[in-house]
């Protein structure tokens, strides 16, 4: 069974940073791609960000061009987690953000197993 737990929203104030994590079991962490989305009230899921592993050692790394430059997504491989490192936060970011697990990077439809959500909230 696919589990992901994830941990770290909050409130922050405009231009403060926050880090998401997303831990799995080491064989989801190693055979899907990870990934990050988010849901501001009213609006559809969007694509954050996501990873995949290209060979045992190095991943490629995919970012929504609102987030580019302002976020990063990383790995603890010894820790089977992955990272949504939030800086430069701004009052759009606000929303629950997921994190995703799937056979290919994409659009929400190709993962299959969700977190519950956490809350990010970005004070003007």
């Amino acid at each position: 069974q696919v589990q992901l737990v994830e941990s770290g929203g909050g409130l922050v104030q405009a231009g403060g940073s926050l880090r998401l994590s997303c831990a799995a079991s080491e064989r989801t962490f190693r055979n899907y791609a990870m990934a990050w989305f988010r849901q501001a009230p009213g609006k559809e899921r969007e694509f954050v960000a996501a990873m995949r592993w290209s060979t045992r050692y190095t991943r490629d790394v995919y970012y929504a061009d609102s987030v580019k430059g302002r976020f990063a997504i990383s790995t603890d491989n010894a820790k089977n987690t992955v990272y949504l490192q939030m800086n430069s936060l701004k009052p759009e970011d606000t929303a629950v953000y997921y994190c995703a697990a799937g056979q290919r990077v994409g659009a929400s439809e190709n993962y299959d197993y969700w977190g519950q959500g956490t809350q990010v909230t970005v004070s003007s």
